[in-house]
């Protein structure tokens, strides 16, 4: 109940200021006093989470080096913007500590990165699933969990997790008024940027895409801000397991996201 209170003053928060921003804007001129300033960066997984696993290499060390190269790149070509990292090494940091880094640095877009898995297993065949994904919250619908639910699983390698996901319950009317105040605010950021993406991700790397997709995810749910996971590509597809630890694969998922971040802030006039 704790993490609940606080998840939902964070939010308060947020959307005080925000139209605290917007009503003295009114006074003096109609120019807006909003600053794009921080970005987080999460690299998925970690430590004892090892993640989705190809052939030769593990989710956890392609989404950590993802992750560094794009702060890096980030630092350099949008010098005005800070850039957070929730974790910097092989370090295990449970989903609600990954949202927190990101409320308390006041975030304004949380970015999260993953890579993909299909049930189909390692070995090298015809027609293995390939593409990038792109997810933002949603609330849980039928016929849409898989993704969900193997995201989620992370939770379960925390030794309080009951303790500390026990108010995540959609039923319950203050979650509710919580989830939607994020879907209200946050919803159509989370999507245009989604759409960004999957517009470099397409016509400018040549990639497969899955679309972007509104799902359950519980590192979104909790970032007060607009926010996407990238599934950066299928692991276990050996053709993709080796572009996603490549130097030439790792550098053009980087530079689309750097792309469409520069196209991101165009569109919300920052």
């Amino acid at each position: 109940m704790r993490y609940t209170a606080f998840l939902g003053i964070t939010i308060l928060l947020f959307l005080f200021q925000s139209s605290f921003a917007q009503q003295k804007d009114t006074i003096p001129a109609a120019v807006s006093t909003f600053k794009f300033k921080t970005v987080v960066i999460d690299a998925g997984h970690g430590g004892k989470d090892a993640g989705a696993r190809g052939s030769h290499s593990f989710e956890k060390n392609v989404t950590l080096s993802i992750a560094l190269k794009l702060k890096a790149a980030l630092d350099t070509a949008i010098t005005d913007v800070k850039s957070i990292l929730t974790r910097t090494d092989d370090t295990f940091i449970p989903l609600n500590q990954r949202s927190a880094i990101a409320n308390q640095n006041h975030g304004n877009l949380f970015i999260s990165i993953h890579c993909n898995s299909s049930p189909e297993g390692t070995a090298a065949r015809a027609h293995k699933q390939k593409g990038v994904l792109l997810l933002v919250y949603g609330f849980h619908r039928l016929k849409e969990q898989e993704e969900a639910v193997r995201e989620n699983s992370s939770i379960f390698q925390e030794k309080d997790y009951k303790q500390n996901y026990e108010s995540y319950d959609e039923s319950d009317p203050s979650n509710l008024i919580i989830l939607n105040a994020y879907i209200q605010k946050y919803r159509k950021q989370s999507i245009r940027f989604g759409d960004l993406l999957d517009d470099e991700f397409t016509g400018v790397d040549g990639r497969e895409s899955n679309g972007v997709k509104e799902q359950g995810v519980l590192v979104l749910a909790h970032s007060a801000m607009p926010a996407v996971l990238i599934e950066t590509g299928f692991i276990n597809n050996p053709e993709e397991e080796e572009y996603l630890n490549s130097d030439e694969g790792q550098h053009e998922i980087v530079m689309s996201i750097i792309r469409a971040l520069r196209n991101y802030r165009k569109a919300i006039g920052s």
